[in-house]
Parts: C-alpha cells; structure tokens; sequence
C-alpha cells in the first residue's frame, strides 16, 4: 500500500485529499505546514508527497529545494494558481508532476501511481545494453545509476526516466508530447513545461554546459535527443 505525505495549510482540502486518497487504498499522513511536512518526511518516510504550493511560513517552493537536497522521493506540487511562472520555478525547484487545484481524487492517484512507476525506470529493451558509456557518462540500467566522470549523479524519478527513455533510442528524436507520454504517462495533449522543466534539471546534474549541452540535445520547434551532435 503506497505511502503518500500531504503537506496542505487549507483543512478541509487537507483532509478531503486524505480521505479520498485513504479510499484509493493508499496510507496516508497530512502536514499543514512547510516545517511539519519535513518532520514527517523523516519519520513516515513517504514514497510520495503531495505539495501545495502555497504555504503560510515555508513556502512550498522552499520546502520542494528542502526535499530535494538529500532525498529523491517522488513530489507531485499541488497550486490554485494557474500562473505560469509559479509552475515553471516550482518544476524546475524539482517537482515531479503537478496538479491545479480542486482536483480529483481519481486524478490525483492516478498522478501518483504514475510517478511510483517512474521509479523504476524505463521499460527495458532486450537489445539495449545494461550499461552503457556515453563519454564521462555511464548509465547502468540494471542498478538504475549513472555515473558521470566516475560520480554518482542522483537524479529525481522523472530525471531518471527521461534519461533511459532518450537513451534507449540515442539519435532518435523525441518530441515532447512523446516524451510526456513515455516518461509522465500523460496521454492527453499534455503539458510541454513538464519536460522542459526535467531536462533543464536533468543537464545541470550531468555536467552539460549551458548554451552547448553534450547528451541532451533540443531539436528547435520539435523535442529532443540523445547522443554526440
């Protein structure tokens, strides 16, 4: 049964979420501040967290670069605003996912079902190798790590998802509605930012230079690619 921390000020959307959520057959505990959610963070120890955006003291932009700091675990940012530059700043702060408040009960664990699959990685390939060597990096799709210049880059679930899925088919180009659906699972015409937002997360933990990346390569007007220009 999934673990799932809510970090949410608002009470009654607090508990509306864990209640339904509780009903989805999840185990769930709630935190209504920023500081609260951290504590429980190490003592619940989630496999996902559900963070609004918005919290009185610690903002949850804050708590997100927190988190993110020392753990991995999957964030799925919940925000009443619809204004692009909070869910740009929020994603690029190293959230997984998002959602626009009120949301669904059913759309939010499949949300977070989602991200617990990004776990484990992408799916694998009978003819890719287990590992592989792209100059200074080495990603061993085994052990799901990657290596780069012999140290070991932590990458979130999404970061590390996108970069097996690019990979997996290096040369090929991807466009971001592909990329969406392979690595978030957003069937719908989902939301280019998402992949946006992980790559430029994903190219400043493997050593690219900005302005002139080595793996990750934008195909302008269309996604990107994988593999030596």
């Amino acid at each position: 049964m999934p673990r799932v921390l809510i970090i949410e000020d608002d009470r009654a959307v607090r508990d509306g979420v864990l209640l339904a959520l509780r009903r989805q057959g999840h185990e769930v505990a709630a935190a209504a501040t920023g500081e609260d959610g951290l504590e429980q963070l190490r003592s619940f120890r989630p496999e996902a967290v559900v963070l609004d955006l918005m919290l009185p003291g610690m903002s949850g932009l804050e708590v997100c670069r927190r988190i993110r700091a020392h753990d991995q675990v999957p964030i799925i940012m919940a925000t009443a605003r619809g204004d692009d530059t909070d869910i740009v700043v929020g994603l690029e702060s190293g959230a997984d996912d998002y959602v626009v408040k009120p949301v669904r009960a059913r759309v939010l664990d499949a949300r977070i079902r989602a991200v617990l699959r990004r776990v484990g990685g992408a799916p694998d390939d009978p003819g890719t190798p287990r590992t592989e060597h792209h100059g200074d990096l080495v990603i061993d799709r085994a052990g799901l790590t990657v290596t780069h210049r012999g140290q070991p880059v932590l990458l979130g679930p999404s970061e590390l998802r996108l970069l097996l899925t690019l990979s997996a088919s290096a040369g090929q180009v991807f466009s971001r509605q592909q990329l969406l659906e392979a690595v978030w699972e957003h069937s719908y015409h989902g939301d280019a930012r998402l992949v946006d937002a992980c790559v430029k997360r994903l190219r400043s933990k493997i050593g690219e230079t900005p302005g002139s990346p080595r793996y990750v390569h934008t195909v302008r007007g269309f996604g990107y690619r994988f593999g030596p220009r």
